[in-house]
């Protein structure tokens, strides 16, 4: 199937006993046996839930993977990941990285004997530059949040493979989805997603999401999900599969109106930088064309004037925008990086990447066009 035929069709089948088109929610916690043992696939739902597995399957699809699994948010899928590495082990990542993954990270597993190198994935060789006998898990954003950072994944899948085979390749395809880049292809071992963003697209869910093609390594994945329990609710997992079945549509117009505010914000008198993989300026634009069918629905910007009281300034103006966490819905969204999603980063750390007061993201939503520019064009006058 082609993605858009498999965005509504791909692992997705009629419910079985009554032939119902959407798989219905299964609000259930447990399931009749016929014996001990003896049932019809389903014993209890934190191992497995009809409307789950339905979901888990049709995103394993979309990411071209064989097995997928939904939890209850990005970082619990993140933290799935972590949990298949033993204390000692080592793990490279963006030096741009979504706060709570930092969080995570640093404050929490830190704590459990792994350790963290963080590096500019611009370049491969940086990548493999790190590479240590301890090294077992190479964690990429790409587009990265909030910097719109590209990574070539395929080159720097080939090149960690080729000094240790054994090193997990995981890649967060949030930003960009499956309809953009399929990791996977690229030679990722791995592909996660905050669900909760575009994948739902609707604002309305918490969710996050893993898929792979090893056997050996689904299995150890859907153990851990079993055996820690942070799994996705029947009720989110409707919602999941709904959004789904629009996000080719939908990521058309995230991806048209991005480009459109892109250009504006770059002409604009007051911006200094704008961060768009889809501007001919972007540091590794060529990288984007390679691995990505288009370019997002996020961008980000830093004022002249680099101080919150700038950034705030525009902030407060806007109206169709709105100041809020979280993005990929169907809304347009703004948020303040420093104080929001990357607060727990500390400051020196934050400007070494250069998440600067000013800087400010955008989730560019699927609205008519001229609203979203005039909107922008308000809150930036003085």
């Amino acid at each position: 199937m082609k993605f858009n035929t498999k965005t509504i069709h791909g692992n997705q089948h009629p419910e079985e006993s009554t032939g119902a088109v959407m798989v219905p929610v299964f609000q259930t916690s447990t399931y009749a046996q016929n014996s001990p043992g003896n049932h019809k696939g389903y014993a209890y739902s934190r191992g497995k839930n009809p409307t789950r597995f339905a979901l888990e399957n049709a995103i394993a699809s979309l990411e071209n993977g064989t097995h997928g699994f939904a939890f209850a948010s990005g970082l619990a899928a993140i933290d799935c990941v972590l949990r298949t590495l033993n204390p000692g082990d080592e793990i490279i990542a963006g030096d741009d990285l979504y706060g709570g993954t930092y969080r995570l990270f640093t404050e929490l597993f830190q704590k459990y004997g792994l350790s963290f190198q963080y590096v500019n994935m611009d370049k491969p060789e940086n990548v493999v530059n790190a590479i240590s006998i301890k090294t077992k898990l190479i964690w990429i954003e790409t587009p990265t949040n909030p910097l719109m950072k590209i990574a070539d994944i395929e080159a720097i899948t080939k090149m960690v493979k080729q000094i240790n085979n054994t090193i997990l390749v995981a890649v967060d395809n949030t930003f960009a989805t499956p309809y953009l880049q399929r990791p996977l292809d690229l030679g990722a071992d791995i592909v996660m997603h905050s669900a909760t963003k575009y994948l739902g697209g609707h604002s309305d869910l918490v969710m996050g999401a893993l898929v792979v093609k090893n056997n050996k390594l689904a299995e150890q994945l859907h153990f851990i999900q079993f055996a820690a329990g942070a799994i996705a609710g029947p009720m989110d997992s409707f919602l999941a599969l709904r959004g789904i079945k629009t996000l080719h549509v939908r990521m058309q117009r995230h991806c048209e109106n991005a480009m459109f505010v892109a250009q504006f914000l770059s002409s604009h008198p007051s911006i200094e930088t704008v961060f768009y993989p889809g501007l001919t300026n972007h540091s590794n634009h060529e990288i984007a064309k390679k691995q990505m069918d288009d370019f997002g629905g996020m961008v980000s910007f830093r004022f002249k004037e680099d101080t919150k009281t700038a950034a705030f300034s525009f902030l407060e103006k806007i109206k169709v925008f709105t100041l809020a966490e979280s993005l990929g819905g169907v809304e347009s969204l703004a948020n303040h990086s420093v104080t929001m999603t990357h607060g727990s980063i500390p400051e020196e750390e934050r400007l070494k990447v250069g998440i600067t007061d000013s800087l400010v993201r955008l989730s560019v939503g699927i609205e008519d066009i001229d609203d979203l520019i005039a909107d922008l064009d308000q809150a930036l006058s003085k």
